[in-house]
């Protein structure tokens, strides 16, 4: 449900929960398992209310992180879960100024809110005064419900966006993965390139680069998995710059094994499996097909390690 819209009263209530749920990883998934739950139990609607852009953009833009999910691809994950409806408001200032009690009033008139699950460092309203004292007074006072969700624990260490985005800008693809619970992904159209690839005995398919606000691990290349409407496949990606034909622009280049595809004008997703080196200048075009070569075998072995395809 775009901007907020008001859902209709069947009589039934509502499950809420709120947050920006960046990267939707584990600890995400374990409140919106929650909710799904007791909605089910208590024959009510399982809600998200989450917002865009990520508040800190509106509230101090100096410090709004990089996102891991921006636009479609934190949409896409949250349509895998089992929540019923999702809200997604858009944050303004207007809305970073309302008092904790003014927002959870318009939760319950706007969603019938019945019950509000909340992750255990969750706060909200203007300054996040809306700590767990405050929503069970309100709840007491308004007749709704509220709990806590525990924290998710990986490795020892609970799972947050911040520790995935520091995984992921660090090049630590495997700390992210166990973080979110899957690979780190980037979801993006395919595009015409400028053949390259193709000339070197390696077709790619090239990617339009991101959201700005997407946060991408250290330029390289990485072994991959590309998946599209109809299929999946390992590969092998580049991503940066191309010093070798002199070209500083980044670029992000897929080649897929074992598949000859057409995907032009298609959204195809890209997970980072493993990294292989980093982006280097070569002294001529075969000197780089011969470190190909090696980056094809490279990438094969990395995805029997992890025991993810190779092929279509």
């Amino acid at each position: 449900m775009p901007d907020g819209s008001a859902l209709p009263n069947d009589g039934r209530g509502a499950v809420v929960t709120v947050g920006t749920f960046d990267g939707v990883h584990l600890g995400h998934r374990s409140v919106l398992q929650e909710i799904a739950r007791r909605a089910r139990r208590a024959g009510r609607r399982s809600l998200l209310v989450t917002f865009d852009p990520h508040p800190l953009e509106v509230v101090n833009p100096p410090a709004a992180p990089s996102l891991l999910t921006p636009g479609e691809e934190r949409n896409e994950y949250l349509a895998q879960c089992e929540v019923d409806v999702v809200v997604l408001m858009t944050f303004t200032r207007e809305l970073s100024q309302c008092p904790p009690e003014a927002f959870v009033r318009l939760l319950y008139d706007r969603y019938h809110m019945r019950e509000l699950v909340i992750g255990h460092d969750h706060g909200f309203g203007r300054g996040r005064a809306g700590d767990v004292g405050l929503l069970q007074r309100l709840g007491k006072q308004m007749g709704f419900g509220v709990d806590v969700v525990d924290e998710v624990y990986i490795d020892g260490r609970p799972v947050s966006s911040t520790l995935v985005r520091r995984a992921v800008a660090g090049g630590d693809l495997e700390t992210a993965a166990r973080q979110l619970g899957r690979p780190y992904a980037l979801t993006a159209p395919v595009m015409r390139g400028a053949t390259r690839g193709r000339d070197l005995g390696y077709r790619t398919l090239n990617l339009a680069l991101p959201d700005r606000r997407k946060l991408l691990p250290p330029d390289g290349v990485y072994a991959v998995v590309v998946e599209w409407s109809d299929g999946r496949a390992g590969g092998m990606m580049h991503q940066g710059a191309r010093p070798t034909f002199g070209d500083p622009t980044r670029s992000i280049e897929a080649h897929v094994f074992d598949v000859d595809v057409r995907l032009y004008g298609e959204r195809v997703k890209v997970s980072w499996i493993a990294r292989l080196r980093d982006v280097n200048h070569f002294p001529s075009a075969s000197a780089l097909k011969r470190q190909l070569d090696k980056d094809f075998d490279a990438a094969r072995a990395a995805l029997t390690r992890w025991g993810l395809p190779t092929s279509h």
